[in-house]
């Protein structure tokens, strides 16, 4: 999409054992750290990128915003649940087992950005703190596009009466209810309504639920499993 590429995982195609086979892409999950250098090693390739030129993060269900213009390297990862760029080539990763990953760009500016939007994430406003920090980098919410992969649906993610009217609270668009008719939050639908709001016009879900998909991992269902990730990159 002139210059910008988007692209989600499932869970197959990699080298990880047990509960976490087979791509498993997060290094704090419990899996060997071997098995998940070779599978990261294996998306990039697949995607036709440079491993060592994929930013990840250490993500902790917040809302802070890194700016990049280069691999982290040896150093640590920050803690973040975004992460932004202006550098073509460098590529942007989340990682996600039910929760949100929104991939965002902007073609004509050059800027990308890649969130991760639980709900927590969520109701403290990481997406659109992604946002400002594009527009930051001269991007337009007019011309972004938005990608979210697969995710836990609003008919499967079940959650008390009390949490779901504090989320719907903040955000009235992620009040559901599940296919059994409990109470239920809606993160992606949440999500999507604040990229309207902020003018971000072009966007699109996919249908998958991690929760139903054997071929996705699914905290909320198999609580020890492996990560997917979406991956976001400029030209």
């Amino acid at each position: 999409m002139s210059g910008a590429h988007f692209a989600f995982t499932d869970r197959w195609g990699g080298v990880s054992a047990a509960p976490y086979e087979e791509l498993n892409l997060g290094g704090a999950v419990g899996d060997a750290p071997e098995a998940v250098r070779g599978n990261r090693e294996l998306a990039a390739k697949s995607l036709g990128l440079d491993p060592d030129l994929v930013v990840w993060m250490n993500q902790v269900h917040g809302a802070d915003v890194a700016v990049v213009d280069e691999p982290w390297g040896e150093g640590p990862v920050p803690d973040a649940d975004a992460v932004v760029t202006a550098r073509r080539g460098l590529a942007l990763a989340v990682l996600t087992a039910d929760c949100v990953p929104v991939l965002l760009a902007d073609p004509v500016a050059k800027v990308v950005a890649a969130a991760h939007a639980g709900r927590p994430g969520m109701v403290k406003g990481v997406v659109p703190a992604a946002v400002r920090a594009m527009v930051g980098l001269g991007a337009e919410p007019g011309r972004i596009v938005a990608r979210t992969g697969p995710a836990v649906c609003g008919r499967c993610y079940e959650v008390p009466e009390a949490m779901r009217a504090e989320v719907a609270a903040v955000e009235p668009a992620a009040h559901a209810e599940t296919s059994w008719g409990t109470p239920a939050v809606d993160v992606c639908a949440g999500v999507h309504a604040q990229l309207d709001r902020l003018g971000v016009c072009d966007r699109a879900r996919t249908p998958v639920c991690t929760l139903e998909s054997k071929d996705h991992f699914s905290y909320r269902r198999d609580r020890t499993t492996g990560r997917l990730a979406g991956y976001v990159w400029l030209d």
